[in-house]
């Protein structure tokens, strides 16, 4: 057997001949086809696991034998119909064979003999009228797939109308938004553009003109919500009633019955049971999926009121990841029962529909401790990221983590090459970045990070070519709805089609649209010629964007969030596996044969990981049974005994004009290559496993002239200044040349220690400098002079300004526990002996008024260390006797990093106690178990 040099090994117009598997962490070709399952990851376990369907299995082997004996069973229409579409001659592009094994599975369900279905059972949501679930992957042409469902429904209704209970020609179509609505147009038999004429559907004209009688309806979920009453109305008419709502969805669609529903994206779609309502988790999975319960709810029980009143003949969901959240957080356990045909991710990259994902597998950084996996592997997983961009109040102008700007740098190196080979081959668009975020505060950083010139590749730095998608507008744009007053948004929507290269009358038209309308117009249109996002280049995100964004031309994304599932990495993947061409070429096949396969295309992929956990493969032995676990709770009968704290995002430090550095006190910065990746080898992932013989790199080595000395200081100098400018209280001129001049006297002292040889070489030693820049002008920072503050000011948290006892959640820990009396906390949880003597000594000691210890309360205190924003979570908060709240750590060691994080808590205290209000505050650490006693002591004489 011969070895591809690509993963595409099929041919997507036949049955899947062969398919990848892991094989001691490679991927090894193995004859058949892919077994249907899906994979799941258990968090705790840290494994991982194949689901087969055997459901699916079974219907496979029914439908090949049912196949082989011609179809048995079938209508003269629907026999007519099958030999057409299976007539590659018939059509420019013959179907793809997931396409017709999807359709074939279905009419095998209705129209086969009972004994071609013996012993198969498919399961149902627990509602009164039943559903079909076809599992396709992203590319691989759903759309199709409804329009030869429609047309098989339609024409046989036509000709068999008393077999009402197998057809219909009323056909209701539900989609997930306006976006998907839209594309979904082109199943109307009159539309211009519709699928039946593109794809030859009919076998004759004659059938063709039938098909016209069709009644079909395309809506969006949001039209299945109940009417709402007029707030102002003096009339008061009561709920609407089934008939009344279902005249008002489906209009003419109403005056039949047993009508065929058809969802698209269907996973939007699920039953709710009792007990997932109950569930507190079930909301935050759903949300992790990037899907809406009341939509679910709504969109369910809108078609229960359309089966009550008209009743559902069938219902057929499509879907790429028919899932259901259940609200247990480490399995996918609500995968549809009901799904009879899968054709998965895995299966399409193998047939070459979209494009093969690559993931980082070496980055030259000391990797994750827990995975072993590389660190640009999954981004958020690195604790410094984590910890910096899930906090609240992060501002606008605040830099990226270090570990992301240089994941920006490796990526944006690879998108201008990219993009150079593009425009050399004359594509009018360019390759796209997608960014997928945590929160929208991460949204605004990463495009303020390109936008202002923090990314190194000046190509990426056009405001014009980068759009910020804002979830909130673009929720309100996929219902049709108006969205608030955003005035600096809109103008950057308008800004982006001024700039476009695009027709002037049509750009005029564009610019008439409401900023919602204006930015689906955009999304909508990303790549697309003549189109308002037809020159963007990078598309900054929160969530995954709409189900039918269709962006071709999205080469490079980067994941700044947590990924928890293997379906959530799919979801974010999936926006950018369309493919751009579909050519082919002659490729030796592993038995010797010559096919051709579709030329494969890539898009490159940081911080999304395919494979989230490590794969511990093997039988093993079973889990032990869960320990006993204490619950923690905040009891309000012990209200006197609340401790309150500001919470404070960040102390701002007002400095006077004038600047120099402190080189007596300054301490080397040491710059370590092991965190710092100069290259990124890439290789294409199918599963868990990655194809290690077709790695391609990127090395910034290969590219001296972007990594030139002056430029290197006028970038920290515009860092440092940004920071800066809104203290500093002199010109901006001056302040912009003071800082120039500092940071090329440090970048020349011995202040800057590079420790590896092979680093100190000047090339190589710039790049250090440029992906650890912010790291060098925090470090800067630290030592400008004079450091004579005239106040410091501490920024509260403008949603959750004060913290308090009585606000903690309820949880469950595994860890040694033991009751307190002197805390509002109902126990203290021991992270060691030392912390356990003393909580011990702040229960029997008389200078103690109240204290706590500090788990899961949500007081925390941001200090720099790296260059990065770390979070610093002290052991406990104590109020004396006195009234003083005294902040408490215990430490056995200590080092450069706990002392860097005393100094931020020294400022917080400082800025608290200025700002008044919360009380007198003092901070102290123990290093000795019997420091506590001389601590407390100490404070209780202190004045207040």
């Amino acid at each position: 057997m011969t070895t591809p040099k690509s993963l595409i090994v099929n041919t997507p117009f036949e049955a899947p001949r062969w398919h990848w598997i892991d094989h001691q962490g490679g991927l090894k070709l193995t004859e058949g086809r892919r077994p249907a399952g899906y994979e799941i990851f258990d968090t705790r376990q840290n494994t991982r696991r194949t689901e087969r369907l055997d459901l699916v299995e079974r219907i496979r082997d029914r439908v090949s034998q049912w196949r082989a004996s011609d179809y048995p069973g079938v209508t003269t229409v629907t026999r007519s119909l099958l030999e057409h579409w299976h007539d590659a001659s018939a059509r420019q592009h013959p179907f793809y064979f997931c396409q017709l094994e999807a359709i074939e599975t279905l009419i095998w369900w209705i129209e086969a003999p009972a004994d071609f279905k013996q012993g198969i059972h498919v399961p149902g949501d627990g509602g009164p009228w039943q559903r079909l679930c076809n599992k396709m992957a992203t590319g691989t042409g759903k759309t199709t797939v409804m329009a030869m469902l429609i047309t098989w429904q339609v024409l046989n209704a036509l000709a068999y109308p008393r077999r009402n209970k197998d057809f219909s020609r009323a056909i209701f179509l539900v989609a997930p938004g306006l976006t998907v609505r839209e594309r979904l147009q082109v199943l109307y038999p009159g539309h211009p553009d519709n699928y039946y004429d593109l794809f030859a559907l009919c076998p004759n004209e004659a059938m063709r003109s039938k098909l016209n009688q069709a009644e079909v309806l395309v809506e969006n979920w949001h039209t299945l919500m109940p009417l709402k009453q007029p707030d102002r109305s003096v009339v008061r008419k009561g709920p609407e009633s089934d008939k009344a709502f279902v005249r008002r969805v489906l209009g003419k669609l109403a005056q039949y019955k047993d009508i065929v529903v058809i969802n698209d994206e269907a996973h939007h779609a699920y039953r709710q049971s009792p007990d997932d309502k109950r569930s507190r988790d079930v909301k935050r999975r759903a949300e992790e999926m990037g899907l809406d319960q009341e939509e679910a709810t709504r969109w369910i029980e809108g078609l229960d009121r359309i089966h009550k009143e008209l009743r559902i003949q069938r219902c057929f969901d499509l879907s790429a990841t028919p899932f259901a959240p259940t609200g247990r957080s480490n399995t996918e356990g609500g995968l549809f029962d009901w799904i009879i045909s899968d054709f998965g991710l895995n299966d399409a990259i193998e047939a070459g529909l979209v494009k093969t994902p690559r993931v980082v597998v070496r980055d030259g950084v000391v990797p994750d401790t827990q995975t072993l996996k590389p660190k640009l592997y999954h981004l958020y997983r690195d604790q410094a990221v984590q910890d910096d961009l899930g906090r609240r109040g992060a501002q606008v102008h605040e830099p990226l983590p270090p570990l992301v700007q240089q994941a920006y740098t490796l990526l944006g190196a690879d998108w201008r090459k990219t993009a150079e080979a593009w425009a050399e081959a004359g594509h009018t668009s360019p390759p796209v970045m997608l960014t997928v975020c945590n929160l929208t505060s991460t949204a605004a950083r990463v495009e303020r990070f390109f936008t202002e010139g923090d990314v190194h590749w000046p190509e990426m730095r056009d405001a014009n070519r980068t759009l910020r998608v804002d979830s909130r507008v673009l929720e309100k744009a996929e219902i049709g709805e108006k969205a608030g007053a955003d005035k600096d948004y809109e103008e950057r929507l308008r800004a982006i089609v001024e700039a476009a290269a695009i027709p002037a009358d049509r750009k005029s038209e564009l610019l008439q649209l409401r900023k919602e309308e204006l930015l689906r117009e955009i999304v909508d249109n990303v790549g697309k010629r003549g189109a308002a996002g037809q020159d963007l280049q990078n598309v900054i995100s929160v969530a995954m964007l709409s189900e039918g964004w269709d962006a071709k031309n999205i080469t490079h994304i980067m994941g700044l969030r947590a990924f928890t599932s293997q379906l959530l990495c799919e979801q974010v993947i999936g926006r950018g596996l369309r493919r751009v061409g579909y050519d082919t070429e002659p490729v030796v096949c592993p038995d010797g044969i010559e096919r051709q396969l579709f030329v494969p295309e890539f898009v490159n992929v940081f911080g999304v990981p395919l494979s989230v956990f490590q794969d511990l493969s093997g039988e093993g032995e079973p889990p032990p049974p869960p320990k006993q676990s204490t619950q923690i709770e905040s009891l309000p009968e012990r209200n006197s005994l609340e401790i309150r704290w500001p919470n404070v995002v960040r102390v701002d430090a007002i400095v006077r004009p004038g600047l120099t550095l402190n080189w007596q006190a300054m301490e080397p910065l040491q710059l370590d290559p092991a965190a710092t990746p100069l290259a990124a080898e890439m290789a294409p992932a199918l599963g868990g496993a990655n194809a290690w013989d077709q790695i391609q790199a990127i090395d910034l080595e290969l590219l001296p002239d972007e990594f030139r000395l002056q430029r290197l200081v006028f970038q920290a100098a515009r860092q440092a200044y940004a920071q800066m400018r809104d203290q500093y209280t002199g010109t901006p001129e001056y302040l912009a040349f003071q800082l120039i001049r500092l940071i090329d006297e440090f970048l020349a002292s011995d202040k800057l220690e590079v420790p590896s040889l092979f680093h100190q070489e000047p090339l190589r030693k710039r790049i250090l400098v440029s992906l650890n820049m912010n790291a060098v002008v925090q470090h800067l920072l630290r030592y400008l002079l004079p450091q004579n503050q005239e106040r410091i000011e501490p920024v509260f948290d403008e949603e959750f300004p004060v913290g308090s006892t009585r606000y903690m959640r309820t949880w469950y820990t595994t860890k040694t526990c033991q009751p307190a009396q002197k805390s509002q906390i109902s126990h203290v949880v021991a992270d060691g002996a030392w912390e356990a003597h003393a909580a011990n000594l702040l229960e029997t000691s008389p200078l103690v008024q109240a204290y706590t210890k500090n788990d899961h309360l949500g007081f925390q205190v941001y200090y720099m260390w790296n260059g990065a924003k770390r979070r610093f979570i002290p052991d406990f908060l104590v109020r004396l006797a006195n009234g003083k709240t005294l902040v408490l750590e215990i430490k056995g060691i200590d080092d450069d990093q706990n002392r860097a994080k005393r100094s931020a808590l020294d400022a917080w205290v400082m800025g608290v106690n200025q700002k008044g209000g919360f009380g007198t505050w003092a901070r102290d650490v123990a290093f000795e178990p019997h420091h506590v006693h001389d601590i407390l002591q100490h404070h209780s004489q202190a004045k207040p």
